[in-house]
């Protein structure tokens, strides 16, 4: 074993950057926030992308596809981590994300150009289409799952000792970058088109004729085209890099890996590491940075009623705002280590989500938070008619009479208790003293009607959050895209920062705590798996098991559980057995800590 070395730290920690050095965390940042782009393109036009590829579908059902298909690029995610991963230790750094950004760029692109199921049923074979569609979003998600560990072991392996925190964090920030990214090209391509192109005719879900908007019809392919320039751009300025200081010097020393992936996860010495890198680290990282961003949205849209438009434009202003930390975190755990930022921000997350959620709630949709807080709303039904309505690929059907009372309050944001009533007795409602059964066929709408009497707020409640467009007026809607100053708006955007900034405190130096973990002959192996099953597993299945979680207990804050007992567990995990890597001399040690 060749020991870790304790050397102090030299003057590089405090030099200024390189021309050198600059180039590599261009490139490497760069390449990876097209790669986000790409990937986050096809969540934020899911429902659009269902009615074009899933028609033959009623409306619920394709929305479930469409989300099925998403879901399938976090699912496989892992698998890419291992191949690209192995392939990385055996190959080069340099080759092998210069082979994930042309899968994932091209990919996207062929998105962008692909018929949709209604011009491929023209020719007698519809099904190609989300077939096609389905085997893209696969591709996107092996190629991201080999492009993260890439970019971050070689920026990593780049950075002079004392600065890798700081270095790596570049690459931390194009997650954001590329949410931020896709937001503002989807905002600005739904508003030009709309202005500029007539509504198209078309067949609507209930089988009557129609028009859709221009952007809906055909102008969402844009920003997948758009994609395709990016990707030459990242291409370009990847194939003038060179292969990275440590591989090259292990290469030399013969000191590779000739089977990285038995080697690494075969050997419990080694997999051990990745174990406790997935618990003690990436999973409480990949939860807070979630919620953070993705169910923040989500929650936003969904329970608060907030329009599409002025939710991203709120969010997008909190990243704005937000971004910066990630290089602070980064920069700061050069200094005092990445343990006490990683750990710190899932335990500040955990004692503050509860709050910061409710605030959000009395600020964008004021009315709401009135009516929970005033309206008594009761779920009467047997016990064993309820499911735990845990759905995430949305393919699972729950037609009990208790799911579905349950299921329409989770979704229309209401607070209620449940009581339980003699088997076999059907669910109802009960609505500030006036009851409904479950089983009638207009159960929905007078429930909906009671709770609206009751003060519970419609979607298109004056009080809620809203930034007013006007579909034929393109450069007026551009210039509401900075009309936040108001103290509603603002104090929207504040919560939501504060959720950024967690996110920037445990991601910023998470790519570091990683590479520091492994050594250099499966180092691009080793952290790829904890990474991606802790983001793309742990944190791609906040949604499904956080709607789950409201709609079983009826209380809409209840899903904010999930991530704070996740975010809990790794910072305990993580205080007890994840050494302080910080000033570990990557270079000349192959051996995992602590061993």
């Amino acid at each position: 074993m060749v020991a870790s070395s304790a050397m102090p730290v030299s003057d590089s920690a405090t030099r200024p950057m390189s021309a050198g050095e600059k180039k590599v965390i261009l490139a490497s940042s760069l390449g990876t926030v097209f790669e986000w782009y790409d990937f986050y393109l096809y969540g934020s036009l899911a429902a659009i992308i269902g009615a074009q590829f899933f028609s033959a579908y009623p409306e619920a059902t394709r929305n479930v596809f469409a989300l099925l298909a998403f879901a399938a690029g976090f699912l496989v995610r892992p698998f890419g981590a291992l191949v690209f991963g192995r392939l990385g230790d055996l190959v080069g750094r340099k080759y092998t994300f210069l082979v994930t950004i042309l899968i994932m760029g091209i990919s996207t692109f062929v998105v962008g150009l692909l018929p949709s199921y209604a011009t491929m049923n023209e020719y007698g074979v519809g099904w190609v289409a989300p077939v096609a569609l389905l085997a893209l979003r696969m591709l996107q998600g092996l190629a991201l799952g080999g492009e993260y560990g890439g970019a971050a072991v070689y920026v990593a392996e780049h950075a002079p000792r004392g600065r890798r925190g700081f270095y790596t964090a570049f690459i931390q920030t194009t997650a954001t970058l590329g949410l931020l990214l896709s937001l503002m090209v989807i905002l600005f391509t739904q508003i030009y088109v709309n202005a500029n192109y007539a509504p198209v005719a078309t067949t609507l879900a209930d089988g009557t004729a129609g028009t859709i908007t221009p952007f809906a019809a055909w102008g969402w392919r844009i920003p997948f085209l758009v994609s395709i320039v990016l990707l030459g751009v990242s291409v370009w300025i990847r194939l003038q890099m060179q292969e990275s200081p440590a591989f090259k010097k292990m290469k030399e020393e013969g000191t590779g890996s000739k089977a990285p992936l038995s080697e690494a996860f075969g050997q419990w010495r080694n997999a051990k590491w990745a174990l406790l890198a997935l618990l003690g680290l990436t999973a409480g990282q990949a939860v807070v940075w979630y919620t953070g961003q993705f169910y923040a949205l989500f929650f936003l849209q969904t329970i608060l009623k907030v329009d599409q438009f002025t939710a991203n434009v709120l969010i997008a202003w909190s990243l704005i705002l937000g971004t910066g930390g990630f290089l602070f975190f980064g920069a700061l755990s050069d200094k005092i280590g990445r343990k006490p930022i990683i750990l710190g921000g899932c335990v500040i997350a955990a004692l503050t989500f509860f709050p910061l959620f409710k605030a959000l709630t009395a600020a964008a949709n004021p009315a709401l938070h009135a009516a929970q807080q005033n309206t008594q709303v009761v779920v009467k039904a047997d016990p064993a008619d309820c499911s735990f309505q845990f759905n995430p690929v949305g393919t699972a059907k729950f037609t009990n009479s208790c799911d579905i009372a349950k299921a329409l309050l989770a979704r229309s944001a209401v607070n209620y208790t449940t009581e339980p009533v003699a088997a076999g007795t059907k669910a109802t409602v009960t609505v500030a003293g006036k009851e409904f059964a479950a089983s009638d066929p207009a159960f929905a709408k007078d429930v909906g009607a009671a709770l609206t009497a009751a003060g519970y707020p419609a979607a298109n409640n004056p009080s809620i959050v809203k930034i007013v467009i006007d579909p034929k007026d393109g450069l007026t809607n551009f210039a509401k895209m900075i009309d936040i100053f108001s103290v509603q708006k603002l104090t929207i955007i504040g919560i939501l920062t504060i959720l950024v900034l967690y996110v920037t405190m445990v991601y910023g130096p998470i790519a570091a705590a990683l590479v520091e973990l492994f050594p250099t002959r499966i180092r691009y192996t080793s952290m790829s798996l904890p990474y991606h099953i802790g983001n793309g597993w742990f944190g791609g299945l906040l949604p499904a098991t956080a709607f789950a979680m409201v709609a079983q207990t009826g209380d809409i804050y209840f899903g904010l559980w999930y991530p704070i007992v996740i975010a809990v567990a790794t910072a305990i995990i993580g205080a007890l057995f994840i050494p302080e890597t910080k000033d570990r001399d990557i270079f000349t040690y192959d051996e995992a800590p602590g061993r």
